[in-house]
């Protein structure tokens, strides 16, 4: 005892400093001898990783195989495929893994999914999705259809390009069918190529450029027909937009 205190009173600081030093000694002593046990021999024998990970990698069994074995085989398949829009999906995303198929075929066949749930993952509508993506509302857009009923995946231009507007545009189609502006077509609107429904982002639609389209209908002289709300354009609102104080799909006066 006398001599741990001869010790104790030998080293330099106070208490609360000498008692710091202890635990973290015991500490990092703790961290050499656990390190010497928990991290494997061959980490960072080559990076920063256990070098044997890549043994323990090639002794699992292989699933995928990679879209150029299918096109091995199926070449008339890839053909249609490689100039569509699906031309940059591998074919295992579709129809999963297909090492036991190229081992097996006739055991192991890959069938296409039967119904809707693998293609809206990427098509039911999402408003974060890039504009022109194309995108459907699952509930209005032929429910409970497959859609290879229509479309065939390697190849999925619809037979017929879609007539409303509300098969892509979904949520803006729900807002305008409870507003006042139910009635018109988007086309009126939207001066829109017919190439948008082919090919949505190479052929945009546009919007009205100015208040005097707006005031066609709401003009206090427009010659409209109907019982709609009227304003002065010289006055109201000023200089601005009639869309940046009205929402065009749902237009109520704030």
């Amino acid at each position: 005892m006398k001599t741990i205190a001869h010790l104790w009173n030998a080293l330099p600081g106070p208490d609360q400093v000498k008692r710091l030093v202890i635990i973290f000694a015991l500490l990092l002593s703790c961290w050499f001898a656990l390190r010497q046990r928990l991290v494997p021999k061959t980490f960072g024998d080559a990076g920063h990783y256990r070098l044997t990970a890549i043994d323990s990698i090639e002794a699992q069994p292989v699933s995928y195989l990679g879209q150029s074995v299918c096109v091995e085989c199926h070449d008339d398949v890839s053909d249609l495929k490689s100039a569509s829009y699906h031309r940059d999906l591998s074919c295992e995303i579709c129809h999963g893994p297909g090492a036991m198929h190229l081992e097996d075929p006739e055991t192991y066949q890959l069938r296409p999914p039967k119904g809707r749930g693998l293609c809206t993952i990427c098509h039911a509508y999402n408003p974060s999705r890039p504009t022109g993506f194309p995108q459907i509302d699952p509930m209005q857009h032929n429910p409970l259809e497959p859609c290879n009923n229509c479309h065939d995946p390697h190849d999925p231009t619809p037979p017929s390009t879609p007539e409303e507007c509300g098969a892509c545009h979904g949520e803006i189609a729900r807002t305008k069918a409870i507003s006042h502006h139910a009635g018109l077509n988007c086309v009126y609107c939207h001066e829109t190529p017919d190439e948008h429904k082919h090919n949505p982002r190479a052929a945009i639609p546009h919007k009205p450029a100015n208040r005097q389209f707006c005031g066609a209908c709401h003009g206090e002289n427009a010659n409209s027909g109907r019982e709609i709300p009227r304003i002065d354009l010289e006055s109201h609102g000023g200089s601005n937009l009639c869309w940046e104080c009205h929402y065009p799909h749902y237009p109520e006066a704030y």
